[in-house]
This record gives C-alpha cells, sequence and structure tokens, in this order.
C-alpha cells in the first residue's frame, strides 16, 4: 500500500508538471481534474478534463496522435466533465507545431516517468482484409460501422432514423423537423413525380425511400451493403404499407442493372474512396435514363482545397468508426460528376446545418447514454460520443463540409430561378 501511494503520489506531481510544461510551451491552459480530485487549470470553465487514472496523461498523449488519445478516451482514462464540444473546440486551437525539439523531449520524459497504461486486448477495431474498395471488403467496412443494433441508433437519431445532416431552418428548430426538411429538399432537387424510378444508393433505414414513396408517390429501390439496415428498411416500409412500391435490396451499387429516372446517394460517397471517385460518377450515370437526374451528398474536406483523405489513415476515425472512409474537396466532387458526363444544375454547401446536427446527436445519446450502453456497450458509446464532438468541431471550423450536387443526364428544361428546389415538408 505504501509503495502504490507513493507511485500515486509521484504521479500527480509528474502530471502536474506536464500540464505545466503543456501551458508553458503549447498555450494549452485546460482545466484538468485528477484522479485523486486534485485541480489544474482555470476553474470557472464550462468543462473539465478528467485524467481518471495515473497513467492517464501518457495514453493520452502517447504516441502523438488522435489515435492513442480517442483510445484514452474510449477506455475512460480520460473523460469530459461538462461541454464536450468547448474542450474539443480549445484542444484543437493548440498550435503543437510551434513546440521546439527540446520542449517535445522534456515533454516526452515526463511521460514516460508515469506507469505504463495496462496492455488491453480485443475491443471494437476495424481489421479488414482485401483489396480496398472492392465489393467485398467494402461490404464488410459498411457492416462494422452500421450493423450495430437498431436501438443503439435510436437512442440519439430522430424518429425516422436520418442518419445524415439535417437541414434547419431555425438553430432551435427540433431535430425532427430538419430532418423531414432535408428529405424534402433531396426530393424537390430531384423533381420526383409520382411512378418515378428512384435509386436510393446507401439507402440507410429506408428514411428517403418512405418520404419519397409517400409523398411523391415514386417507385422505389433501395442498396445497402448492411444486413442490418435492409431488414429494418423493408420492415419499415411494410409497416407503412409501401412494401409493393419500394424494394430494399443487400447489394453494392456496382452490381445494379435497370435504369432509373433519379438517384439519390445521400451520405455514401465517403465509402467510395477518392481513387474511384471518377468511376463512382461513371456507374451512376449508366444507371440513370435520359433527362434523368442525380443527387450526391457526401461529406468533403474543408477550407483547403488541396487535401483529401484517401482511407488508408491510422487514425481514430478509420479505426473505430469509418474504416477506408475517404474524403475528397468539392470541386473534385463537381469536377469528376461533370467529366462522368453530368451537367451540373447545383452545389450547396450545408457545413452550419451539419454541426447543429451532430450536435443535437451527441445531446440525444447523452440523455440517453444508460440506453445506448445496454444496447451497443460502454466503449461503443464513448466511441460515438467522441466522434460525434469531434466532427461538429470539424464542422465548426471548417475542417470539413458537406455538399449537396445536383446534375442531369443531358440537358433538362428547369425553372429559371431555384425556388423550386426549396422543401415543402419540415
Amino acid at each position: 500500500m505504501a509503495i502504490a501511494t507513493r507511485t500515486t503520489n509521484g504521479a500527480v506531481a509528474t502530471t502536474q508538471a506536464i500540464h505545466a510544461e503543456l501551458a508553458r510551451a503549447v498555450g494549452l491552459h485546460l482545466p484538468v481534474t485528477l484522479w485523486d480530485g486534485t485541480h489544474l487549470g482555470p476553474q470557472d470553465t464550462p468543462y473539465r478534463i478528467v485524467l481518471a487514472r495515473p497513467w492517464a496523461a501518457r495514453s493520452l498523449l502517447l504516441p502523438p496522435g488522435d489515435l492513442a488519445a480517442g483510445e484514452a478516451f474510449v477506455h475512460g482514462d480520460v473523460d469530459v466533465d461538462g461541454d464536450l464540444f468547448a474542450a474539443m473546440r480549445d484542444l484543437a486551437a493548440a498550435d503543437v507545431e510551434r513546440v521546439s525539439l527540446r520542449d517535445r523531449a522534456r515533454l516526452l520524459r515526463s511521460l514516460l516517468r508515469l506507469p505504463a497504461p495496462p496492455r488491453r486486448a480485443g475491443g471494437r477495431r476495424a481489421s479488414l482484409r482485401g483489396s480496398r474498395h472492392s465489393v467485398a471488403r467494402d461490404r464488410a467496412a459498411v457492416a462494422f460501422h452500421y450493423d450495430l443494433p437498431e436501438a443503439f441508433y435510436e437512442t440519439f437519431l430522430d424518429a425516422n432514423l436520418v442518419y445524415s445532416c439535417a437541414y434547419f431552418d431555425a438553430p432551435d428548430e427540433p431535430l425532427e423537423a430538419a430532418q423531414r426538411r432535408k428529405l424534402d429538399l433531396v426530393a424537390r432537387k430531384l423533381r420526383l413525380a409520382p411512378d418515378d424510378r428512384l435509386l436510393d444508393i446507401g439507402c440507410g433505414w429506408g428514411s428517403l425511400l418512405l418520404h419519397a414513396a409517400s409523398t411523391y408517390g415514386v417507385r422505389g429501390v433501395g442498396v445497402t451493403l448492411s444486413e442490418t439496415q435492409a431488414e429494418v428498411a423493408r420492415r419499415r416500409l411494410a409497416a407503412a404499407g409501401l412494401a409493393d412500391r419500394v424494394e430494399i435490396r443487400l447489394q453494392d451499387y456496382r452490381e445494379v442493372e435497370e435504369r432509373f429516372d433519379a438517384v439519390a446517394s445521400i451520405g455514401m460517397v465517403e465509402h467510395v474512396g477518392p481513387r474511384y471517385l471518377r468511376e463512382y460518377m461513371s456507374t451512376v450515370y449508366e444507371l440513370l435514363v435520359d433527362g434523368g437526374r442525380f443527387l450526391n451528398h457526401g461529406i468533403t474536406t474543408g477550407t483547403r482545397a488541396d487535401q483529401e483523405r484517401d482511407g488508408g489513415e491510422r487514425d481514430f476515425i478509420g479505426t473505430y468508426v469509418f474504416p477506408d472512409g475517404g474524403l475528397v474537396p468539392a470541386w473534385r466532387t463537381v469536377r469528376d460528376a461533370q467529366l462522368a458526363g453530368f451537367v451540373l444544375v447545383d452545389v450547396q454547401q450545408l457545413r452550419p446545418h451539419y454541426a447543429l446536427t451532430l450536435r443535437r446527436w451527441v445531446a440525444n445519446l447523452e440523455q440517453r447514454w444508460e440506453d445506448a450502453v445496454a444496447a451497443s456497450s460502454e466503449p461503443v458509446a464513448r466511441i460515438w460520443r467522441l466522434y460525434m464532438a469531434g466532427s461538429a468541431a470539424a464542422f465548426d471550423r471548417g475542417d470539413l463540409g458537406v455538399v449537396q450536387v445536383l446534375g442531369t443526364k443531358g440537358l433538362a428544361a428547369l425553372p429559371l430561378r431555384r425556388s423550386w428546389m426549396e422543401p415543402v415538408a419540415g
């Protein structure tokens, strides 16, 4: 017991020194609470970073990068009491690049004086095999993210299970209304009409097809690689009396052979990968009849137009959330759509809307925390809380965007003004 006490006391003193060094070298004046109740940094703040174990600072900062930091959060070594978004904002503002080599060496020596974190076997980490973005590997990547129990997603999504950016009329609007408006925004941009054939690529739990069939009278096909999503979507369509109008397939979009009047891809293009983006656009082009409409809604990189994410990064998102997920700047989406033959009709940036959406999801998850843990596990719930809060902060900073690109196969007669695109539902 005496040895353990001396070790703990030594870890407290070392962690205090690390906290002071970060403040001096990086400008990080963080509110921190240690495992023994010691408070460091400012007191009057909307959040406190909790270092719950003597090795917490070491597991958070070594090796450098967001993978180790994320794992420290997932394992409960580190937590945030209070406003997680404010904590993300302050951490992202740290100017790590200005730290000198001497300061980095001093910080490393201090971190290595802390106890080593215990080895943790297993856990929910992606481990995919085969060629990246082959049909088989894409199926495994999609299953990894989406084949959690429906009950887990129900804890933070709206009642319609829309798992993509909402379209808000005002910041305080209820999430469900904003999601209905987004579904209608997509339907209006695609100029859906009764008995149009609509293909929804990556149809999720069937929300867009439910809206399009019930409100606009379309006939549709939804494809997904998630068995859980396909099962839930079929059940929801049957309950709504729409099973005769909409078919849900466990199928890759590259395996579809019919032609459609309209194609929607909402939050799916991130799974395609930058290398295959033009091929994806060409495939969708061939799925349309002449004069058909295509709406691609996807997350993009933000203010730096030269950034891409190819899906091979060993970071927190790629390891725990979206394996093989890729991002490109908005201009790449527009360019490759046009090179595939699409006539560009409209480009709309929804970045602020996704930041609001993610904040609502995190709030819902926190309010129903016990249900979320019961439906999945505490590590999974912590992964989703961290990734959604971190993504909200990235949208707020402009590091991420979400862009809708609308195109047609050939020239189409459209109204002169863009009011025809505005949603009615909401």
